[in-house]
């Protein structure tokens, strides 16, 4: 994205939050969007990330910071060193930093990114119809909690 780091510091309608790790925001109504959340609790060993739903305070105020659509989500935001990483790079990320083997999802970026940005692109279009749609918001479990940003 084209903000200079930690941008959304200076911005009064975001919240302040811990940013001193990864944050990713997720849509936590959407079966997929949940899935790799609960993906990324379950292979993060090393408690590396934080996450938090698009649909809390922060994840709005985030998702318009950044100028996306704070309703029909179309990316997950990944929060990195105060940088924000959108579609296929964010996802590339998060595996990149599970380590090994999901880390070998990196080969990915053998293919172009806008290509990679155009399967994102369907895949978030349809996310709902294809996997499906929760009918309230993906709350973490009670061991889990601490990794959450509400």
């Amino acid at each position: 994205m084209g903000r200079e780091a930690f941008s959304y510091r200076h911005d009064p309608s975001v919240p302040r939050f811990p940013d001193d790790r990864p944050v990713f925001i997720f849509d936590g109504h959407c079966v997929l969007c949940s899935g790799f959340a609960k993906f990324i609790l379950r292979h993060d060993h090393r408690h590396l990330f934080r996450l938090t739903a698009a649909q809390t305070l922060l994840g709005i105020a985030l998702y318009k910071h950044y100028g996306l659509d704070p309703v029909d989500y179309q990316t997950n935001i990944l929060l990195e060193d105060g940088r924000a990483w959108l579609k296929s790079e964010s996802s590339i990320r998060v595996f990149e930093r599970l380590g090994f083997p999901w880390s070998l999802a990196a080969i990915a970026r053998i293919i172009p990114m806008p290509l990679l940005d155009r399967l994102y692109a369907i895949i978030a279009r349809n996310r709902l119809r294809w996997f499906g749609r929760r009918s309230t918001c993906y709350l973490p479990e009670p061991s889990d909690g601490d990794r959450f940003i509400n």
